[in-house]
């Protein structure tokens, strides 16, 4: 398959607005070689003026001269101007492009895959890596034009006026040059991926860090306590300081052979004129000192476009690391669940192609049932919860909701038999009303106000300077863990789902609220088949049944009485929960 080049990338996003950026560029080529004028008509200001001297009353043109050279440079400022005025618009355009595609790819993907692959990761390439292509687009490729057009008519004017001082100033060029592709071959491009990488992954750790901060406020932990941060932030260190010390010596001889110039121009005018000095080589010369500057400007924008480009070329690897992941299936089907029935068979899933999570489980449960899932950590509870709810695919095996393959299922109708309640439910900014009513975006007031009523939330609501209509946020207007959890209930109820997934939803309630975050879920629970990933086993003992999990696979289940009769690993969970009651009860007394 033939390798598509980048701007052949990029123009397929322009649409018609790719013909702005063509244009652009030779807008662009034009101003660089407008930009020369000004310094034709300076040459001539100088040789009126050594021909008339000492008479300079006899110069007759320096005016028109001087107003040639203003008037040519505001010209080239005006073309470029309108070079870049065409090169954003398009730059714009791609950039938007790239986001919409990127996003209408990302929900697409299984819900599960913003937390597999990092959320600090993935914003990162929506934001940055198309913001990427649109500096490049808009400033870089234009200026490449620009470098490209100005040696070439540098080089026209060098030869025209003298050819052997034309030679002399391109031997540092010569010499920078060679220097430069050292600088920017390959190898670059290796170092500019390990340079984003290691940027990705500050910024993934940055995101669980401050996520975590109120743990470390409440433990009184430092920064050191969150050691994959800390080791992202020295690891990035280590490699900019090895990565500098790498370039030092090349960059500095590229820049002392760019800014040479004068040095080979002096040296080759005492070399030419050691017997006899004519004006006019002294004209060229003059000419030649003011004019070369702009080689060394140039090169230096070629050096950092080198530059931009293997970031583009990155950029748009991740953009590609996001497009090609496979999407889940989509049916035509219009499939309803017979009931709220779930079934699972020989059920495994990896989330890297290694380890497998899940190990060829199968499972039954009824509708109406209310089941929990617990076991040791890393057990494979909230990636089985994740696999019912269809955040993953399974690698193998299937799961069945009402009979049906939820594959088989269409998203929009899957999504409105099964609904969430997470350990740390979130709520947007904007009032409660409108937050609960995201569950059912067409429910009355009165319904809404009806499910709030249901989720033990009416304290909440009284509260509150504005009740229902408050906003979140706003004038100081904060909830607990505990409240907010109540309120994303309140929600699920207004949505009315038949199945229910609960993932430790009172890790983070204090006493009264976790009270009443229980009640609330005997509401939402009525008719319902509810999941419940748990730690706290005290509110578990009255489900219709446990499942063990252990190494990706159920090991133990039954009811609560069955399994501590089995005197297995959950007899031995709720012996070791039971010792850590009576453990903070006993420090509680003792304080």
């Amino acid at each position: 398959m033939k390798k598509i080049s980048k701007i052949s990338r990029l123009m397929s996003y322009a649409g018609r607005y790719k013909y702005l950026t063509y244009a652009s560029w030779l807008l662009s080529a034009l101003s660089a070689i407008i930009a020369l004028t000004p310094f034709i008509y300076i040459w001539r200001i100088i040789r009126e003026i050594l021909n008339v001297s000492p008479n300079f009353s006899q110069a007759q043109n320096l005016t028109h001269y001087g107003w040639m050279a203003v008037i040519t440079a505001i010209l080239s400022l005006l073309v470029y101007y309108s070079a870049l005025m065409c090169s954003h618009i398009a730059a714009f355009r791609v950039a938007a492009n790239i986001r919409m595609d990127l996003m209408k790819h990302i929900v697409k993907l299984p819900l599960g895959f913003a937390e597999s692959f990092g959320s600090g990761k993935l914003r990162k390439i929506v934001n940055e890596s198309s913001a990427a292509t649109e500096t490049y687009l808009a400033h870089q490729l234009p200026d490449r034009s620009g470098a490209i057009a100005t040696p070439i008519g540098l080089l026209i004017l060098l030869f025209i006026f003298d050819w052997k001082l034309g030679f002399l100033s391109l031997i540092p060029v010569a010499l920078a040059f060679i220097l430069l592709m050292f600088m920017t071959g390959q190898r670059m491009e290796r170092s500019m991926k390990e340079y984003q990488n290691a940027l990705d992954d500050m910024s993934n750790e940055a995101v669980e860090y401050v996520r975590g901060i109120s743990v470390v406020k409440t433990f009184g932990q430092t920064v050191f306590s969150f050691k994959r941060f800390k080791d992202s932030i020295d690891s990035y260190e280590k490699w900019v300081i090895k990565y500098t010390k790498h370039l030092r010596p090349a960059m500095i001889l590229y820049t002392t052979a760019i800014n040479s110039v004068f040095v080979f121009l002096i040296a080759g005018g005492i070399m030419f004129t050691s017997s006899d000095v004519s004006s006019q080589f002294l004209l060229n010369l003059i000419l030649y000192i003011i004019i070369t500057p702009i080689i060394s400007i140039t090169l230096t924008k070629i050096m950092f476009q080198s530059n931009d480009s293997m970031i583009v070329t990155d950029a748009l690897r991740r953009i590609d690391s996001v497009l090609d992941m496979k999407p889940l299936s989509k049916t035509e089907n219009r499939n309803s669940a017979e009931d709220a029935s779930i079934v699972l068979e020989n059920v495994s899933f990896s989330y890297d192609g290694n380890k497998n999570a899940l190990n060829n489980i199968s499972l039954l449960i009824k509708p109406g049932q209310t089941v929990a899932f617990v076991g040791p950590s890393g057990g494979g509870k909230t990636t089985l919860a994740n696999i019912v709810s269809r955040f993953f695919d399974p690698q193998n095996g299937r799961v069945l909701i009402g009979g049906i393959d939820v594959r088989d299922i269409k998203k929009e109708e899957l999504m409105n038999t099964v609904s969430f309640v997470f350990q740390n439910s979130k709520l947007i900014k904007t009032s409660i009303l409108e937050n609960v009513r995201l569950g059912k975006p067409d429910a009355s007031k009165d319904e809404v106000m009806k499910a709030l009523k249901s989720a033990q939330c009416m304290d909440i609501i009284d509260k509150l300077p504005n009740g229902v209509d408050t906003v979140i946020g706003k004038n100081g207007v904060y909830l607990s863990g505990g409240e907010q959890q109540r309120i994303a209930i309140a929600r699920v109820m207004l949505k009315n789902s038949p199945i229910i997934i609960l993932d430790e939803a009172t890790a983070f309630a204090d006493p009264d609220n976790e009270l009443r975050v229980q009640q609330a879920f005997t509401e939402l629970s009525k008719e319902k088949t509810v999941i419940m990933i748990a730690h706290r086993l005290s509110t578990i003992t009255n489900v219709n049944r446990i499942f063990v999990l252990k190494d990706g696979k159920i090991i133990e289940a039954g009811d609560y009485q069955q399994l501590i009769e089995q005197n297995g690993l959950f007899n031995k969970m709720w012996n070791d929960y039971q010792k850590s009651v009576q453990w903070k009860v006993a420090k509680e007394v003792q304080s």
